[in-house]
């Protein structure tokens, strides 16, 4: 931001945008976008800023749902699993007479416990790299509206002479 801030107090505006596009950061491109509009009311550049912001965490968010789906949905696969796993097992026992075998019973249980397993396995998972990409993209935020301040503030510091 120091940069930025030195090439526009000398007047070099096109250097400033050439320095966001080399920077290539969602708070250079937010910045850029405000630069682009100097000169125009400051509810103007606010509100361009502001719309790049929300530009740029859209495409951080980008996969989100899906890390999210996946994180509620594969324990729920495992527990389908794991209820068709024991009807199976209980299948066969009400089918098996009077010749009940483990055997019989270990198809089912084998297969309720591995779904449940590898549901539990990739939905931890999941909910884990969700978060920490939550966390990452907040951090960016946070980064976002920080240079954001910066920025307005730099448009509103008296002219010095």
């Amino acid at each position: 931001m120091e940069r930025i801030r030195d090439y526009i107090r000398t007047g070099e505006v096109k250097s400033a945008i050439n320095y966001c596009r080399i920077t290539n950061t969602p708070s250079a491109r937010m910045i850029e976008k405000g630069i682009s509009r100097m000169g125009r009311p400051v509810a103007d550049v606010q509100a361009a800023i502001e719309n790049a912001g929300n530009i740029e965490v859209a495409k951080l968010e980008n996969g989100f749902p899906v890390i999210a789906t996946v994180s509620g949905g594969a324990p729920m696969l495992g527990f389908l699993g794991t209820v068709t796993g024991m009807v199976r097992a209980f299948w066969e026992m009400a089918n098996a007479g009077n010749n009940i075998d483990i055997t019989l019973l270990s198809g089912g249980i084998y297969e309720a416990m591995i779904t449940t397993v590898g549901g539990l396995i990739v939905g931890i998972a999941a909910m884990f790299a969700y978060n920490y990409l939550v966390v990452r993209v907040d951090k960016v935020v946070g980064q976002m509206e920080a240079r954001t301040m910066d920025f307005m503030d730099l448009l509103n510091e008296p002219v010095q002479k």
